[in-house]
């Protein structure tokens, strides 16, 4: 067992992505939707369920059965601004969207891919509800690629492009209800190889990414615009996924919980084996209704009373988000495995929580805290007299454990089983399985990872030919690689943060505009858009208003008259105010650039002003009053040394007793 510290390379860690990327085109992928349109409302929507069928082999996929078992109620919210009849599976797709697929070709010059001759599309099953139709349409575009990474090629395995699935609203028992907006989006999906090494690693390599795909300026950016699925193993342990990580600074501790999972996992495994479990067969349950016991305990939650008032207050409607059957409190009696119950997990967290995680997704049980064990039995009046009846009623020994769940009838049911199948998950050590993340670092049960074989020709979209023309045409416009442009950078004294935020917010192609066209120092044109325009940007400035252009014009003004960068902010505030108008006209409008007539003259009559305000005469502090006078009207029109000399001058004078 391990108390959260970890050596990596001891355990064996690797870790690898899937980077999914929205794309800015104007439609959907197989549709002609508008893509990027969201909204809050709805004006209909639709009921299904999802139900597992046989493949061409006569089988049933493992993930579609545990699907199937969750019994869920999947609502979809239309508004006709932004879906069709193709997302909810009525008519076929249309043909692929040629501008996604444009892009994709695009991140695979980047990095390096070999482009395949035709776009196949394939289905890819999801059977979660996230995505009406059970599949999800996606085509592979580049395979082979490298991304150069910590002085070492980091493989990207494949570049696929892809339609995006539905937003969750709500997940609640058996009802889950999604928002089809972002149904159909397209994305890019760049898949690393299993190669990262720490998690410090994965962060890095998910930022780097990150800035192949934002650099060419075809994708969104936002919130929800960019999400990781992080694929992380130990020696030992198999792939496990973490899926949906919505921001890179999450991954850390995210992948490090779960290497310190598996670890630990694996540990429980070998402890399982030492007491004799060591298949399905050998892990035997004993499950009774105890509902008796607890109705006029201290402890509420097991109470009928309070089940029916939490239902009331949730809105819980029976054949909605709860199973079938009254409610029950049912006690597991676990054989020989007391113990395990408190056996670590990730940080912080027990074997019992990876319980819960089943119970909760499967059973549908969701009200915490979801279930009660007797290695943490509740601390309350009468607690530990309820447990020895609970005992009692199952025969239990001393080296048995028990698990107690609530809810109703039929989902207990699940819940007791789901409980046996997760004990015998344990006998084989770490279950493939995809799990949700969440920002303290730590993840649970979503679903089972599905298998290789859920992909299948798609039989409604016919292929896309990629010509070497094409390939050679959207090769041309492509700016530098990241890690080409963070060198040149670099070479001039940027700091390393200021690159990645150039690179990441479209910073970069403006600097090596105006560096061309206007002449512009790299490094002063780094800084100005890296820290000064980001600053006001955060002050509520509308900069992304104004247009390449303008900028250009900017820098090719201040290169002939400097000054104008002493009142730079100002400048640029107004550009932003009015981002159509001639950057020459506002610094004539503003009187910037050229020195007024006479200002020396007026200094000496401002020098007597601001002594009367510094009452104490103290020329020095005088003299800083009047420097920051003056320079509220001539900064941008003469240079502050140049004031601030005129103003030593009077000092001087003033000093010798004029």
């Amino acid at each position: 067992m391990t108390d959260g510290t970890l050596d990596y390379a001891a355990v064996g860690f690797i870790c690898g992505l899937e980077v999914h990327q929205q794309l800015l085109t104007a439609h959907k992928m197989f549709c002609r939707c508008p893509a990027g349109r969201y909204t809050e409302t709805h004006d209909g929507t639709v009921f299904r369920h999802m139900r597992p069928t046989l493949s061409e082999l006569g089988e049933y996929d493992g993930t579609a059965l545990m699907e199937f078992k969750t019994r869920k109620n999947i609502v979809y919210l239309l508004n006709k601004e932004n879906v069709c009849t193709y997302e909810m599976d009525d008519t076929p797709p249309f043909l692929v969207n040629q501008q996604a697929v444009d892009i994709a070709i695009e991140q695979c010059v980047m990095l390096g891919c070999d482009i395949v001759d035709e776009v196949h599309i394939a289905r890819k099953q999801y059977l979660d509800g996230s995505i009406p139709t059970g599949f999800q349409r996606t085509a592979i575009v580049g395979v082979n690629g490298t991304i150069p990474f910590r002085g070492r090629a980091l493989s990207v395995t494949q570049v696929s492009v892809e339609e995006d699935s539905c937003r969750e609203v709500r997940d609640e028992g058996h009802l889950i209800i999604w928002r089809t907006d972002r149904l159909g989006m397209p994305l890019i999906e760049t898949v690393t190889g299993p190669e990262l090494r720490t998690p410090e690693e994965v962060e890095e390599a998910i930022l780097l990414i990150g800035r192949v795909c934002r650099s060419t300026g075809h994708v969104r950016v936002g919130l929800g615009a960019s999400r990781q699925d992080v694929n992380v193993s130990v020696r030992g342990g198999r792939r496990v996924e973490i899926k949906g990580v919505p921001k890179a600074s999450w991954a850390p501790r995210l992948v490090h919980g779960e290497a310190v999972r598996q670890v630990n996992l694996l540990a429980l495994r070998d402890e399982l084996h030492r007491r004799g479990f060591a298949d399905a067969a050998s892990i035997a349950i004993e499950h009774a209704d105890v509902t008796d016991l607890f109705a006029a305990s201290e402890l509420a939650t097991l109470r009928r009373d309070a089940w029916e008032r939490w239902v009331s207050e949730e809105d819980r409607r029976p054949g909605f988000e709860l199973g079938a059957g009254p409610f029950c409190v049912r006690a597991v009696r676990l054989p020989r495995l007391a113990g395990t119950l408190a056996w670590p997990s990730q940080p912080e967290h027990t074997f019992a929580h990876e319980l819960a995680g089943r119970v909760r997704v499967i059973a549908g049980l969701d009200q915490p805290p979801i279930l009660f064990h007797s290695e943490k039995w509740p601390d309350h009046r009468g607690a530990l007299a309820e447990l020895r009846h609970v005992r009692a009623r199952l025969h239990c020994a001393a080296e048995d454990a028990v698990v107690v769940v609530w809810g109703p009838t039929e989902d207990t049911l699940t819940a007791a089983d789901e409980i046996r199948l997760r004990y015998v998950d344990a006998t084989q050590g770490i279950p493939n399985e995809t799990r949700q993340p969440f920002v303290d670092g730590s993840t649970d049960f979503e679903r089972i990872l599905p298998g290789p074989d859920r992909m299948y020709p798609d039989t409604d979209s016919p292929p896309s030919r990629v010509t070497r023309e094409r390939v050679e045409r959207l090769s041309t416009g492509l700016p530098e690689r990241p890690w080409d442009r963070e060198a040149r950078y670099a070479a001039v004294r940027v700091p390393r943060g200021t690159i990645h935020f150039l690179i990441r917010r479209g910073g970069a192609r403006l600097v090596d505009r105006v560096v061309a066209e206007a002449g512009a120092d790299l490094r002063r044109a780094c800084f100005f858009f890296g820290e000064r325009v980001k600053g006001l940007r955060r002050n509520g400035v509308a900069v992304q208003a104004v247009p390449p252009e303008r900028w250009v014009e900017l820098f090719r003004l201040a290169g002939e008259r400097p000054i104008l960068w002493e009142n730079w902010g100002r400048l640029v505030r107004r550009m932003a105010a009015a981002p159509d108008t001639p950057v020459a006209e506002i610094v004539a409008a503003e009187g910037l650039g050229v020195a007024p007539k006479a200002w020396k003259a007026s200094v000496p009559a401002q020098w007597e002003a601001a002594a009367a305000v510094a009452a104490d005469g103290d020329r020095e502090r005088v003299a800083r009053l009047l420097i920051g006078r003056l320079l509220e009207d001539l900064r941008g029109k003469v240079a502050v040394a140049d004031v601030a000399a005129a103003v030593d001058r009077e000092m001087q004078a003033k000093g010798d007793g004029r």
